[in-house]
């Protein structure tokens, strides 16, 4: 198997106290904006949780999809091998500054926002326009708008996904790290956002980011030279 589908779920995982930090007051909202009849019933209120970030993730793997077919480009332009091991470097080296970030030791690789703005600009007001949801298919569609907020963990794994050299590759990747992120984004949900306390703890973030500097030095030091 791929040791990047195993890393990207545990980063995903490692990356939930900076996922609760960045979309916790979103998810809280979000919980706040549904009827009282689906707030007071569980299975309802995980239902709506579930379809916010089935969307979410959907929009991860299209993004993917699309990242991973400039691999499958690259790949076939040149050395497919001398390929691979430049993008995986490119992934391990990316990995190792997202732990830093995640445990505050890095905070200009913030940055990497930026670049995604002019997008969420354009999407955002599509996203006010299915507000407020109160139906699965409108929690879905919110989700899929919610998964292009500028987020630089999401796409520091973009930049790493061109190394599984296949549309298909780089689109399980992507699912595979929001995957990871799904039961604290869930708890966040569940829990109308009053996870959101745990980001203020400089100790749980630093051993989270050490964590995913762990797998990005595992990954360097697995590249065949």
């Amino acid at each position: 198997m791929n040791s990047a589908y195993v890393i990207a779920p545990v980063v995903g995982l490692f990356s939930a106290l900076h996922c609760i930090g960045m979309c916790g007051g979103i998810v809280g909202a979000l919980t706040f904006s549904l009827p009282e009849r689906v707030r007071s019933e569980p299975r309802r209120l995980l239902a709506f949780a579930l379809a916010y970030n089935a969307g979410r993730i959907l929009s991860y793997a299209l993004a993917g999809a699309l990242f991973g077919w400039l691999g499958a480009w690259v790949f076939a332009a040149g050395n497919a091998g001398a390929a691979a091991w430049v993008l995986r470097l490119i992934a391990a080296v990316i990995t190792i500054a997202m732990g830093l970030y995640i445990a505050g030791w890095l905070p200009r690789f913030a940055r990497l926002e930026r670049l995604g703005e002019p997008l969420w600009r354009t999407l955002e007001p599509w996203g006010r326009r299915l507000l407020p949801v109160h139906t699965l298919g409108r929690a879905v569609l919110y989700g899929a708008v919610w998964g292009w907020l500028p987020c630089g963990l999401v796409y520091a794994m973009l930049i790493a996904a061109p190394a599984q050299s296949s549309m298909l590759g780089g689109a399980l990747y992507m699912a595979l790290f929001g995957l990871g992120t799904l039961p604290i984004m869930l708890g966040t949900g569940m829990l109308a956002g009053r996870l959101r306390g745990w980001t203020g703890k400089s100790a749980p973030r630093q051993l989270a980011g050490l964590g995913v500097v762990g797998l990005g030095l595992f990954t360097l030091l697995s590249q065949q030279i």
